[in-house]
């Protein structure tokens, strides 16, 4: 029976190319879609939103933290597809007792090249796993190459509020934020290996950022938020899609316009 391994070193079999796939990871639901998995996939979360209407036409297993174990039994999946960080370990060790799991553990670009290369594998589409890289790969050099030409922006990038939450250099968010011209401001500051560290206001000002970047996602800030914090911290502020800083795996094919207008106005912010 042919053995793989996942992104954190489990080995688990495979009888043959999987037809049942539950997947428990938004972002890397999208990329089995385009992978050409749509069609294997029986069970997604409530929150894989991409594509449009995927969730009306599959089984809905909860949200990525709080799963409805009894409904993936139901379904009786050939693999399940989880991450070391999005979803509950002991859920996940629970359905690995009975089900083979991949877990994903996605910091880079070269994380999300070897993932979709192990898909394909395990899947029988290593062709088009090469080529869903290869677009990946044109995708990341366009943002790059448009990126001004300037040292980069300094910004906190903040995931939550009440308590502020902010993504830490040791994410797939940083990673996008250096494409994008832009230096994540929490280099070197706070306990070493804390990826989403709270921080306070004060905190925020002692790193003497240039721009404060509030994510639509997981905590939604909108407009109005836009002035409490920025009176606050005495700020530049900006929204900015979540999806498209945090989505790992293909997302930024369908986010490149977004990306390529964000960089494009960040010179707006320098000082």
């Amino acid at each position: 029976m042919p053995e793989y391994r996942d992104q954190i070193g489990r080995k688990f079999e495979l009888k043959a190319p999987p037809r049942r796939i539950v997947s428990l990871v938004p972002s890397l639901t999208e990329l089995l879609c385009d992978l050409g998995l749509e069609g294997n996939l029986v069970g997604v979360t409530k929150f894989c939103v991409h594509p449009k209407n995927l969730r009306k036409a599959k089984t809905d297993v909860g949200g990525t933290k709080k799963l409805h174990l009894d409904r993936i039994e139901d379904l009786n999946p050939d693999l399940i597809i989880a991450n070391k960080e999005e979803n509950n370990r002991h859920e996940v060790e629970e359905l690995a007792s009975k089900y083979p799991v991949y877990v994903s553990d996605i910091e880079s670009f070269d994380d999300v090249h070897s993932f979709i290369l192990d898909i394909g594998a395990l899947s029988g589409n290593v062709s088009q796993a090469q080529k869903l890289n290869a677009k990946i790969i044109k995708a990341v050099n366009t943002v790059k190459n448009g990126a001004v030409d300037q040292p980069p922006l300094r910004a906190v990038y903040l995931i939550w509020k009440d308590p502020f939450m902010a993504a830490g250099t040791d994410t797939f968010i940083s990673k996008m934020l250096n494409l994008c011209g832009v230096k994540n401001a929490l280099t070197d500051w706070g306990e070493k290996g804390l990826r989403y560290p709270e921080i306070t206001i004060e905190e925020i000002k002692s790193m003497d950022p240039e721009i404060l970047l509030l994510s639509s996602e997981p905590y939604p800030f909108k407009d109005k938020h836009l002035k409490e914090i920025g009176a606050e911290t005495r700020l530049p502020v900006k929204l900015v899609d979540g999806e498209a800083f945090s989505w790992y795996g293909s997302r930024i094919l369908h986010s490149l316009p977004y990306l390529l207008k964000f960089v494009q106005d960040l010179p707006t912010f320098y000082r």
